[in-house]
């Protein structure tokens, strides 16, 4: 548990910090499978970031909703849709990264994850911080998230030399 927003804020950016090498990859770098019996299991850089930004965009929509009240309509709605869809909310969150021209990727990249932090800072604590179900998303959306996927950033960083 957090004491304050600061520090969950501080460690947050620090493990985010790797998975901006992705916005720097070239277009054929960010396309490029891995070996689907490696470590990102056939995954493009483009596939990382959709599945970790699309997850920070949901913990965006989070914290919108709590900056302006106690209840979040989005979270009720993703827990919902994974209810319902599982893991086949993954694969249709990756579909819709899958689409987008790779500068809009490389844009999210860069922006999303900061205007999490941002968002965040307005939050009053005790809807976030001092609410144990609500740090549970956040930290599963950020920190968690980016420790669980370190090893697929590892082997698409590698296949494009870095």
């Amino acid at each position: 548990m957090y004491l304050d927003a600061l520090e969950f804020l501080e460690e947050e950016r620090d493990e985010w910090a790797p998975y901006e090498a992705l916005a720097d990859l070239s277009d054929e770098d960010l396309e490029r499978p891995t070996d689907p019996d490696g470590p990102a299991r056939g995954w493009t850089g483009r596939d990382l970031a959709g599945h970790i930004v699309a997850w920070l965009e949901v913990a965006l929509g989070i914290a919108r909703d709590l900056a302006v009240g106690e209840q979040s309509r989005t979270s009720a709605e993703i827990d919902a849709a994974w209810e319902a869809e599982g893991d086949a909310l993954n694969e249709r969150l990756m579909a819709t990264w899958r689409a987008l021209p790779l500068d809009e990727v490389r844009r999210r990249i860069r922006e999303v994850p900061g205007e999490l932090r941002g968002t965040l800072t307005v939050v009053p604590e005790a809807r976030w911080i001092k609410s144990p179900e609500r740090m549970e998303t956040f930290v599963g959306e950020t920190i968690e998230h980016y420790q669980e996927h370190r090893p697929e950033l590892a082997a698409i960083l590698a296949a494009a030399g870095r």
